[in-house]
């Protein structure tokens, strides 16, 4: 029996903070932008804040709808999150360094750009209001509320846009997650989701605001992120539209380590795979995509919006 393919993906209108974005009409691209030393895929590049501002607003050049940017790493192993029941290290950036970093970009680029959609890519609740107070629109919580209990007080009280995002564990526990069969998985992360938009709802966070990111690389084995993928648009029983990040990910370098003489392929060797992975992530429903290189991106978002219109 032939499968019958279900490329939809949710048309709504996504509120932020003092504006509004049409979603599912075509891919929104998100760029992203770390002020970081130690970023997965470009730590340290823009550390400085004149060239963060200056790398930002060449995003938004090429064609971004909207940035987001992040002070403080969460790649495998990091103790982003806090301690957990394995160590007693304290915060990998504290609030206060985090906002050192991040502010001075957000302005300067809001300072060139008032028009620019800004988001901000953290789980502590104290940056997130000084970046909202800044002129954030959207606050992206890789935990999905669960690392700072304030956070959703924060969003609520802001009235700002809201990404969820489902992360299995902390980074640092992410090399010794169990497996699991894609069945399991794919409950795992609905249930993780689910379980975060209740949170925000109870909150007061309006569902309007609200868009759901499915984690990938985020306590996921390699080969896991690949049965998500091939099932992601199950997600939007939700409710919710997807965003999806798989830009420069982890399991797209051990994909092509056949073709990198047997070792996983460094992060400035998977911009290919990342394109691939995206329009894959694009035709089963994500709304918008969270990615490194803009303009690659969005020529292959428009490819994949013809597809899904012409479907």
């Amino acid at each position: 029996m032939e499968r019958e393919h279900n490329w939809k993906r949710m048309a709504c209108d996504w509120r932020l903070r003092t504006r509004t974005l049409a979603l599912g009409r075509r891919t929104l691209v998100m760029g992203v932008v770390n002020v970081t030393p130690d970023s997965f895929s470009d730590g340290g590049a823009y550390l400085r804040t004149e060239d963060a501002v200056a790398h930002g607003l060449r995003l938004l050049d090429e064609g971004a709808d909207l940035l987001d940017i992040g002070a403080e790493s969460t790649r495998p192993g990091s103790h982003a999150g806090g301690p957990t029941e394995k160590s007693a290290d304290s915060l990998a950036v504290s609030a206060e360094e985090e906002q050192a970093r991040l502010l001075p970009v957000l302005r300067g680029i809001l300072a060139a750009r008032p028009e620019a959609v800004l988001s901000v890519d953290t789980y502590k609740a104290a940056t997130a209001r000084a970046a909202l107070t800044a002129g954030a629109e959207v606050v992206n919580d890789v935990s999905g509320l669960l690392w700072d209990a304030e956070m959703a007080g924060v969003c609520a009280e802001a009235g700002c846009g809201v990404v969820l995002m489902h992360t299995r564990g902390r980074p640092e526990e992410w090399r010794t997650q169990p497996q699991l069969e894609p069945d399991e998985l794919l409950e795992t992360v609905r249930r993780g989701l689910l379980a975060s938009l209740a949170e925000a709802l109870t909150a007061g966070i309006r569902p309007e605001a609200v868009a759901l990111d499915p984690g990938y690389g985020f306590g996921k084995r390699f080969e896991e992120n690949y049965a998500l993928l091939a099932r992601q648009q199950e997600l939007r029983e939700l409710g919710r539209p997807l965003l999806a990040g798989v830009s420069r990910k982890s399991f797209l370098g051990r994909t092509l380590k056949e073709l990198h003489s047997g070792e996983d392929a460094p992060v400035d060797a998977r911009e290919t795979a990342s394109v691939a992975a995206m329009v894959a992530a694009i035709l089963h429903g994500a709304a918008v995509v969270r990615v490194h290189s803009v303009k690659p991106a969005l020529e292959a978002a428009r490819i994949a919006d013809a597809l899904l219109a012409a479907g």
